[in-house]
Parts: structure tokens; C-alpha cells; sequence
């Protein structure tokens, strides 16, 4: 069965309360779900990868101009719906589970998380396995799990 909406919001809410405990403010994502296609290019537009991927997060601005007291625009988390389901299949683990732990993984870079040394893949693989846990999703990190991890935001 696919992720409906409210189980994808709940999978955002989760990464932003593990990550951001000493926050007090609002904020906000758009999560989206695309085809291959679209997702290719804006690949290939912010990353200059001449192919499709599982997930992009693109940051909103922190700009000055922001209206005193509205949320602030944490940014988007754009899905690929055919390669989620195809690495759902591929791995036998549920698509909703997989499509979680990709908003996960989005919302984190949104909020400041990367993968990019190995410390910094180690703790972010370690923030989405304990987020993850929270939904009652399985360590997608484990030796014996079939999830590969997520692709690198722009």
C-alpha cells in the first residue's frame, strides 16, 4: 500500500522533533511526490546528475524579510515515486516504510544534516534509524535490512 499524505507528514514531524529539541519556533515543508522523469531533471538542474534519484531536499531561504510570527520555510523534500517503489520491490520492504525513511532523510538535510565525511554519515544514518523507530519502522541501516541509504540533497 502507498504512503498517504498524513503518514508522510507524520514521518516529517518525526525527524523535525528528533532534531530539533531545542527549537521553539514554527516551521514548514512541502513534501512532493514526482515521476522519474521531473526528478532527472531537477537532478541534473541542482546537482548536475544526468539521472533520477529517490529523494532531493531543497532548503528555503533563511531570509531577513520573513513576516514576524509566521512559520519558517524549512523547504521542500521532493520524492521519486518509481524509484521508491521500484527500491521498495527491489528490497522487500514496505513502500510506505521506505517512502518514511526517505522524508526522514529529507527533512534532516533540510534541518541541517548531511552525509557527506563519515562521522557526519554515521550520526545522521544514526538520527533516522532512532526516528525511524519511533513509527515503527526497522532500521533501514542494518546489516541483514534490505534499504540502501538515501541519496545527498542539492
Amino acid at each position: 500500500m502507498a504512503p498517504g499524505d498524513a503518514a508522510l507528514a507524520r514521518a516529517a514531524r518525526a525527524a523535525f522533533a528528533a532534531a530539533s529539541l531545542a527549537r521553539q519556533e514554527t516551521c514548514e515543508a512541502t513534501i512532493v511526490l514526482t515521476d522519474d522523469a521531473e526528478m532527472r531533471a531537477l537532478n541534473r538542474a541542482w546537482r548536475g546528475k544526468d539521472s533520477s534519484t529517490n529523494v532531493l531536499s531543497f532548503p528555503g531561504s533563511d531570509s531577513p524579510g520573513a513576516i514576524a510570527g509566521e512559520p519558517r520555510q524549512l523547504g521542500d523534500v521532493v520524492l521519486a515515486a518509481e524509484t521508491l517503489l521500484a527500491e521498495a520491490a527491489g528490497r522487500d520492504i514496505p513502500i510506505a516504510d521506505h517512502a518514511a525513511h526517505l522524508v526522514v532523510h529529507g527533512m534532516l538535510h533540510l534541518l541541517g544534516f548531511d552525509h557527506e565525511r563519515d562521522e557526519d554519515a554515521e550520526a545522521m544514518e544514526a538520527l533516522e534509524t532512532r526516528v525511524l523507530s519511533t513509527l515503527g519502522i526497522a532500521d533501514p541501516y542494518a546489516e541483514d535490512a534490505q534499504a540502501g541509504p538515501a541519496e545527498v540533497s542539492p
